[in-house]
């Protein structure tokens, strides 16, 4: 296991992440554009992926099983039905929507570019030592479910 692997909360991330983007936004203002409507659109994005992510608590919950990613051996339960049906991953589905409307709402190019980044590293740090862990702890029925339904969307 690597040292960053399920150690940052992914909403700490996503905080960290919007202040970088922040930062670009101001740092280098000739990537600016212009959006009609981009207001509209950002908020369209932002209540999309808090809608998508909230979906994913409530199904969790319901399940009674843990929501804290960084502890994937308190998961009691697979989690396969409602928002889970259609994303393995609604929650980070829901942050990236959310990181999208807010760079929408900077209208800048530059903070555009941290989307891939965090993209990447939920991948890397986030969802592999979560599939992995799922993998071994639900064996095959885990890894149907995995065949089925697409890690982002």
């Amino acid at each position: 296991m690597q040292t960053l692997e399920l150690k940052i909360p992914p909403v700490i991330l996503v905080l960290v992440t919007a202040g970088f983007m922040w930062t670009l936004a101001f740092a280098v203002p000739g990537l600016g554009f212009t959006l009609p409507a981009s207001s509209l659109v950002a908020l369209v994005f932002a209540a999309t992926g808090v809608a998508f992510a909230l979906l994913g608590v409530l199904e969790f919950r319901s399940a009674d099983t843990t929501v804290d990613p960084r502890v994937p051996d308190q998961s009691a339960s697979l989690v396969v039905r409602g928002v889970y049906r259609i994303s393995r991953n609604p929650m980070y589905v829901g942050f990236l929507l959310v990181l999208i409307a807010w760079g929408v709402f900077l209208s800048n190019l530059a903070s555009l570019v941290l989307l891939p980044a965090f993209v990447i590293y939920m991948n890397r740090f986030q969802i592999v030592p979560e599939e992995r862990y799922m993998r071994e702890k639900f064996g095959e029925v885990y890894r149907q479910y995995e065949a089925g339904v697409r890690r982002w969307v």
